[in-house]
């Protein structure tokens, strides 16, 4: 298959990982950022850390929308499909995620009109198909999924459908960044940028990065070929003394982005003054808000929204792990209190969170086979 099979050759990954075991200085100890939650999964699932040499560490960062959104926000969405008028409608990914008071599964289960969707415009659909009840999309993601969002609203704005709205949770990847790098607990040499996110807002967003903190930055692919590129090329800038924005992922991100899809945003939202991370706290101009043009079809326009905040279980640490603070084996619940059939926190219950991954590839093929056949 074009582009998935060369990027998984065993004899070029071989020797795409002696080139980086060549180019490491033994005599240093790196720290490299991999920004996307689908980084993370792609570096467990294909074990590339067995061949990476030991010096070289991986972070895992904040790169995963249902894990960094804040348990309150949860609730506050949760608190519009109590209305009985209501169809709350959001992606597969958010149905688990705990709340102060359960997750929208669980309310499912209450009694709630709670629908999985595949799209906005499904919930868009939804809505023309029930036109005596409002239908709400629980928006989230970074820009990757941004668009699909404003186009919807676009859509549904021109076709005059008012018994739809969004519940607006979009955030940007730069902010996040900038927040890592002001952080003084946290020390990272280079990062692995985010592929998806850069299909739509491309590569010149990160030059600053390169510029002012002196970081290497490398968008990277998801492929283990494409992981194992970034790093090598990462490695070269710092062999010279670069620090610059480079592309591996040449074949699907134009370096000035998509202009269509920023165009649509740009039409439809707004940046938000600060909103709230989950272990990050309140970041400047990091999310979305529909804009004002837009109101009648924004859920936190139209509907009262209690604004609810809610710390974390205090024995979770996911706000450490979200960081790159701590390894997702390091959290005192990690395997334990909390496993996917038993989240505590949203990074064990996304397909991209950090603890999942760990746990899905990394800490079962350790386990002894009796634990394992238990665990199953």
């Amino acid at each position: 298959m074009k582009f998935v099979d060369e990027f998984r050759d065993p004899a070029v990954i071989s020797k795409t990982a002696d080139e980086i075991r060549r180019l490491a200085d033994p005599a240093r100890h790196y720290r490299f950022m991999e920004v996307c939650g689908g980084h993370t999964h792609a570096i467990y699932r294909f074990g590339l850390k067995d061949l990476l040499p030991e010096n070289i560490e991986l972070v895992h960062g904040p790169g995963c929308p249902v894990c960094v959104l804040p348990m309150g926000r949860i609730d506050d969405g949760l608190s519009i499909a109590q209305d009985s008028n209501t169809i709350f409608t959001a992606f597969g990914d958010m149905m688990r995620v705990p709340g102060r008071h359960g997750s929208p599964l669980q309310h499912k289960a209450r009694g709630m009109d709670i629908r999985i969707v595949y799209s906005p415009s499904d919930a868009l659909k939804l809505a023309r198909k029930n036109p005596g009840r409002h239908v709400v999309f629980f928006a989230i993601g970074f820009e990757t999924t941004a668009p699909s969002t404003a186009l919807t609203l676009m859509r549904a704005k021109a076709a005059g459908v008012r018994n739809f709205s969004v519940f607006c949770n979009h955030v940007t990847i730069i902010p996040a960044i900038r927040a890592i790098l002001d952080s003084p607990d946290m020390r990272i040499d280079a990062f692995i940028g985010p592929g998806h996110v850069s299909t739509v807002i491309g590569c010149r967003p990160y030059e600053w990065i390169a510029r002012n903190e002196h970081k290497p930055i490398v968008v990277s692919g998801f492929e283990p070929l494409d992981i194992l590129q970034s790093i090598v090329m990462i490695l070269e800038q710092l062999h010279r003394g670069e620090a610059k924005v480079e592309n591996q992922y040449k074949r699907v991100v134009p370096w000035e982005g998509n202009r269509a899809a920023l165009k649509a945003m740009a039409e439809t939202f707004d940046l938000r003054h600060y909103f709230e991370w989950r272990g990050m706290g309140f970041i400047s101009q990091s999310a979305l808000r529909i804009r004002d043009s837009y109101a009648e079809w924004d859920a936190e326009a139209r509907f009262s929204i209690p604004g609810v905040r809610v710390t974390d279980p205090k024995a979770a640490q996911c706000g450490e792990v979200l960081k790159g603070v701590l390894k997702p084996s390091q959290c005192k619940l990690f395997g334990r209190e909390c496993t996917p059939e038993n989240p505590i926190g949203a990074l064990m219950v996304s397909s991209e969170g950090s603890c999942a991954a760990y746990y899905n590839y990394e800490h079962r093929k350790r386990q002894p086979l009796t634990q394992l056949s238990v665990a199953v």
